[in-house]
């Protein structure tokens, strides 16, 4: 047993280090976390071969889906420890379709790492993520990516930053040469010039050589005094690194480099040991702050089955708020007042999994065999009880009724629908009209459906015909007593969710209003989820 005292507990959190990597998709972020890992020396070799058509599975892309497309569909997790800090670095998908996924592990980080194309900039999903960022507090890293392509001017790129979304970049490093023809960086720090060996293929970590201000002058010449001149123009804009400023979210550190080549990283990884956020007292839904040396406290931000497909075993993603988590602790369900032991807890790298004996706050761990946990339920040890705030369901814009292809397959549809409703990969609703038999699949994008029909075939071998329906226009009906008002209308009808809420659907917003007018007391409230940016 850990002996759990403040001290120790403070320590502990002090070490740990809790990030997110979002951006806009195709950003880059499945390789720059794979190179993170590899500057870590946690993995020997990066997995990924650019080019979708030929691209390994990198280890945080561990979905056979996620692996034949080139995308990541779901989070993972990943915990290594980088000299004396421990990582716990999520990786998160950023097509806007799976952005639930994403906000939910907002939720559970103390800061943000996001990725920008050298060639893009800011793109709509990267705009909302930031919107996220900025109302939750989470403070952000910007990683300049793909420098080694043809790109935009970088003071255009930082312009941006404070035009579109009011962040002022700090920057760090500087490229030293255009998007396309990448030298190294100059080091903002102490003034150095930091060039980059390529390796093959960008498979192992890429050899850094620094050079003096003088030397680099000498041998860069031209690109080396334009690369010095543009840093002092963003300097002195106001652009001088301030760890108050970032860490209040208001300004960004902003760092270049080619996470496919390796170039970068270790800055990357070095900058979140050194001014990163450590873990803090969290508040729960009295708004009351949480000690971290608190008896121990986590809440489930995910839940995942089918990381094993030898086992069919569920994993909760809870990150620990306060305490010593040791395993094989009974704990309790602040959702429902029961029981729940922890003798399968996990440390997760990925799809890799390994026994973990002890976890403090900030840290990650993936509890197995759970069932009974679902996302946003708070787990704690002894009295008085805990709860910390629930996570949002979004607003779906896409339904379909699902019904098994195979009705010899009916009890592993069932089953295989309740999994993904408890994983969030879609909402199921139901209702009188259709019956339990055909539930309502519900999704925030038009992707989640391939996805839940990919995993039922796959995974619960219970192929699944799904048909589409017309409603564009949805909204919560806060008075049940209207149902049947909504329900006479033909082009429009309610379904259920599964945590009670009623959902008013309509074909469009034109059938809405007129139902509006005919019924004016009628009781539609919008459904804006919490921290959503308006999604």
């Amino acid at each position: 047993m850990v002996p759990s005292t403040s001290s120790n507990v403070a320590a502990e959190a002090g070490r740990r280090r809790t990030f997110a990597v979002i951006s806009h998709p195709d950003a880059g972020k499945s390789t720059l976390t794979e190179a993170l890992a590899l500057h870590a020396e946690v993995i020997s070799e990066a997995g990924a071969v650019h080019g979708k058509s030929g691209r390994r599975g990198v280890v945080s892309d561990w979905l056979e889906m996620e692996r034949s497309r080139g995308i990541s569909i779901t989070s993972a997790a990943l915990q290594f420890a980088y000299g004396d800090a421990v990582i716990n670095l999520l990786d998160t998908p950023g097509h806007a379709d799976f952005s639930e996924d994403t906000y939910r592990v907002l939720s559970a980080v103390d800061s943000a790492v996001m990725l920008l194309d050298a060639a893009k900039g800011l793109e709509p999903q990267t705009l909302k993520l930031f919107d996220v960022c900025r109302y939750r507090g989470i403070p952000v890293i910007t990683f300049i990516n793909k420098w080694d392509r043809p790109g935009r001017e970088v003071l255009e790129l930082c312009d941006e930053l404070t035009e579109r979304i009011g962040l002022q970049p700090m920057p760090l490093t500087w490229p030293v040469g255009v998007a396309g023809q990448f030298r190294g960086v100059l080091d903002l720090v102490d003034g150095s010039f930091v060039r980059y060996t390529r390796t093959a293929g960008g498979a192992t970590a890429a050899p850094e050589e620094r050079l003096d201000p003088g030397r680099a002058e000498e041998e860069l010449g031209a690109e080396w005094v334009s690369a010095s001149e543009e840093s002092e123009l963003i300097t002195a804009a106001g652009g001088e690194f301030d760890a108050a400023r970032f860490l209040d979210a208001s300004a960004t550190p902003v760092l270049f480099g080619a996470a496919v080549l390796n170039f970068g990283v270790r800055h990357l990884l070095d900058l979140l040991v050194e001014l990163a956020p450590r873990p803090s007292a969290r508040l729960d839904v009295d708004e009351r702050p949480r000690a971290l040396d608190a008896p121990f406290s986590a809440f489930v931000f995910k839940v995942q089955t089918g990381m094993d497909p030898a086992h069919r075993d569920q994993v909760a993603f809870a990150r620990v708020c306060s305490g010593v988590f040791e395993r094989g602790m009974v704990v309790t369900n602040a959702s429902t007042a029961r029981p729940f032991a922890t003798k399968y807890a996990q440390q997760v790298f990925g799809q890799q999994r390994s026994t973990v004996e002890t976890a403090y706050p900030g840290d990650v761990i993936g509890l197995v065999n759970a069932s009974a946990l679902r996302v946003g339920d708070t787990l704690h040890d002894g009295k008085p009880a805990v709860r910390f705030p629930g996570l949002p369901s979004f607003a779906p814009a896409h339904f379909a009724v699902a019904r098994p292809a195979d009705l010899s397959r009916a009890k592993q549809f069932r089953k295989g629908i309740e999994q993904l409703e408890s994983e969030g990969v879609v909402q199921v609703l139901r209702s009188d009209r259709r019956g339990d038999g055909t539930p309502v699949v519900a999704a925030v994008g038009p992707m989640q459906f391939e996805v839940a029909a990919h995993r039922l075939d796959a995974e619960f071998k219970s192929p699944v015909k799904l048909d589409h329906l017309p409603y564009t226009t949805v909204r919560r009906l806060t008075d049940p007593a209207q149902r049947s008002v909504v329900d006479s209308g033909g082009r429009s009808e309610v379904l259920t969710r599964t945590d009670g809420t009623e959902l008013a659907l309509f074909v469009d917003d034109m059938t809405m209003r007129i139902m509006l007018r005919r019924n004016p007391d009628l009781a539609l409230e919008p459904l804006v989820a919490e921290g959503s940016a308006g999604t």
